[in-house]
């Protein structure tokens, strides 16, 4: 098995909490100097030019980065109009931080049964979330909330403006209730008669 990519992969899945060297070295099962050698290794590749992520050792953590010399590209990506709509997974995770805030995104990706953290970072990028200080849970992981970007979005003056959950849950129809299990054609005896 090629341990570099399983270490790419790896980089890539825990997105921006990242990584720390004893994590990497308990997961793949291998010792501190043959974690650090493959590190080493994938790091000289993504140092070519030809490549737009790096990988970088912050807050205590090795993660997948974008490259600062392309800064001016991703800010168009960001700030282009046509990217103001947002998809249903973006506005699920808005409306998960929203009610829940402050929130991890290890508690978003619980409720969502997906992966978060590529939304989370398109979401902070536009303005929409920002980190809120550190969790208490294990590894400290980073806290989001909204950001008067989103109020503004979404016309809000507070975030207290937002509907009750208890307006968003269903409502059964006032209307009598249909019987699933009957059918609505008629037996052929009963036609017949």
């Amino acid at each position: 098995m090629n341990l570099l990519g399983v270490l790419e992969g790896i980089l890539f899945v825990v997105g921006d909490e990242g990584i720390s060297l004893k994590k990497i070295c308990e997961i793949m099962d291998i010792s501190l100097e043959e974690a650090k050698s493959l590190l080493k290794e994938l790091k000289q590749t993504y140092e070519n030019d030809a490549r737009g992520i790096r990988i970088s050792y912050l807050g205590d953590a090795f993660k997948l980065t974008t490259k600062q010399e392309h800064k001016e590209y991703y800010k168009k990506l960001v700030e282009n109009p046509e990217n103001h709509l947002l998809s249903p997974s973006a506005l699920e995770v808005l409306a998960i931080v929203a009610y829940n805030q402050p929130i991890t995104r290890v508690e978003i990706d619980e409720m969502r049964g997906v992966s978060s953290s590529h939304m989370i970072r398109r979401l902070v990028a536009k303005g929409l979330l920002k980190e809120a200080g550190k969790s208490t849970m294990p590894g400290r992981p980073n806290l989001y909330k909204t950001t008067s970007d989103f109020l503004d979005y979404f016309g809000l003056a507070t975030i207290e403006d937002l509907p009750s959950i208890d307006l968003l849950e269903y409502h059964k129809d006032e209307e009598e209730e249909k019987d699933l299990f009957t059918s609505i054609y008629k037996e052929e005896e009963e036609v017949e008669k």
